[in-house]
């Protein structure tokens, strides 16, 4: 079980283009172009719950590109369990429309992909992310992601590692 109450406690992973290295935390890049969990706008953290995951994630398009690997510790939560068919059903929500191949070029086209939409209303209903398995090329039934749309404040706490002061020397 990887959610106890509805809170993830334990490492999470993102794989980082090194533009937003410096920055960990500020969920940006994601916000500037928007992904199949949030719209434009909306800042989110696409983690995920093994480093492979996080990798196979962040270079879903062509040829591995330059990549930071970071790592976190999570005690977050309320979170989303996209696993449970009846917390889907009361979003109108199904595993084809999470695992929507078109998402991202009905968001070019101008669109709004159905998880956007459903990011929103979980996001009013005060929840700070959602668990998800990977649609990434490679993934297998146990690569797990957790997209975070709150992350800061009083009942989350998400902390970067990094002991030795890696990223204070970039």
């Amino acid at each position: 079980m990887v959610l106890t109450d509805g809170r993830y406690a334990g490492p999470l992973y993102r794989a980082l283009n090194p533009v937003y290295a410096r920055d960990p935390l500020s969920g940006r890049g994601a916000g500037l172009y928007g992904g199949r969990f949030n719209p434009k706008g909306v800042h989110a953290l696409y983690t995920a719950l093994d480093p492979a995951t996080a990798l196979r994630e962040a270079n879903q398009v062509g040829s591995l590109q330059p990549t930071v690997l970071m790592s976190y510790r999570a005690d977050i939560g309320p979170i989303f369990d996209t696993r449970d068919a009846a917390a889907l059903d009361r979003y109108a929500l199904s595993p084809a429309i999470l695992a929507d191949p078109g998402w991202r070029a009905t968001m070019l086209g101008g669109g709004r992909p159905p998880t956007q939409d459903v990011a929103q209303a979980l996001i009013a209903a005060g929840f700070a992310g959602l668990l998800t398995g990977s649609f990434a090329k490679g993934a297998g039934t146990r690569s797990l992601n957790i997209v975070l749309w709150r992350w800061t404040g009083r009942g989350y706490a998400l902390e970067v590692v990094d002991d030795e002061d890696r990223l204070g020397r970039m």
